[in-house]
């Protein structure tokens, strides 16, 4: 189960191979039991019959907020874990080996693992500290740029309204056409956002000891741009980093219900996450 980005995706196999897919708007961890409880009630499933829940979430880092994220899920599954969504998105894109996941979307975070199986992050810090290179850094340094005197009751309406972080992160894509069209400033803007992402991946990968050629994939909407994507592995080769990227092997919400099968086998032990 996958709730990274804006839905929940939930991914039910069994031992027969069947698998059953569903999908809705996201909201909080807390907000899960309700609705997964349902969808399980129209599978006819019941939690007993459930061997391992594996959740996948954004805010789950510290091994407090894996508590707070399994304790608000029990009686759903005999076994319960939650991990973030980015370690799901770099196991869905990189595996169990050392490496480093570029998430470029609304946010942006740079997750590394080293040799032994550790866990090293650099950025992730939210709208107000970090998110450099991401969806709503463009959006925001587009704005900056381009504010004049007769914008600015439409910029005081954009920034107090509650959704203000997603409908500036929605100018990115526009953002990226313009640059793609010749405009000097949306071009600027776009390469100094892949500077500042090949940045992050640099830093995940000092940060986890890794010898190039560093293995590394991506996931958000951002790095799907291929455009975009390949101006960033650009940037981070001028910053010195030696880079062998690859596309993600399968969907977070597979490397989830990979684990969640990993779980029923005794022998197996999987480390715990960031």
């Amino acid at each position: 189960m996958d709730r990274g980005g804006t839905w929940v995706r939930v991914l039910a196999g069994s031992r027969a191979g069947e698998e059953r897919a569903a999908r809705w708007p996201a909201s909080r961890v807390p907000d899960l039991e309700r609705p997964l409880a349902r969808l399980l009630r129209r599978w006819r499933i019941a939690p007993e019959e459930i061997g391992a829940l594996v959740v996948a979430s954004r805010g789950v880092w510290t091994a407090a907020e894996r508590r707070a994220a399994e304790h608000g899920l029990r009686g759903l599954a005999r076994r319960i874990r939650a991990i973030s969504d980015v370690e799901a998105a770099y196991r869905g894109a990189l595996g169990e080996g050392a490496g480093v996941l570029l998430l470029a979307g609304t946010g942006s975070i740079a997750l590394g693992r080293d040799a032994r199986g550790g866990w090293r992050r650099a950025g992730g810090l939210g709208p107000l500290l970090g998110d450099e290179g991401s969806a709503f850094w463009i959006g925001r340094q587009w704005l900056r740029a381009t504010a004049g005197e007769a914008s600015r009751p439409r910029l005081r309406r954009l920034l107090g309204a509650p959704d203000a972080v997603r409908r500036i992160a929605a100018l990115a894509p526009a953002v990226l056409r313009r640059a793609r069209g010749g405009d000097s400033q949306a071009r600027h803007v776009v390469a100094e956002a892949q500077r500042e992402l090949a940045r992050l991946l640099h830093e995940a990968a000092r940060r986890a000891r890794l010898r190039p050629p560093v293995r590394v994939s991506w996931a958000g909407r951002l790095m799907d741009d291929a455009a975009f994507r390949a101006g960033v592995w650009r940037a981070a080769r001028r910053q010195g980093l030696r880079i062998a990227p690859r596309p993600p092997t399968e969907a977070p919400v597979r490397a989830a219900l990979g684990l969640a099968i990993a779980a029923l086998a005794p022998t197996t032990r999987t480390p715990r996450g960031p």
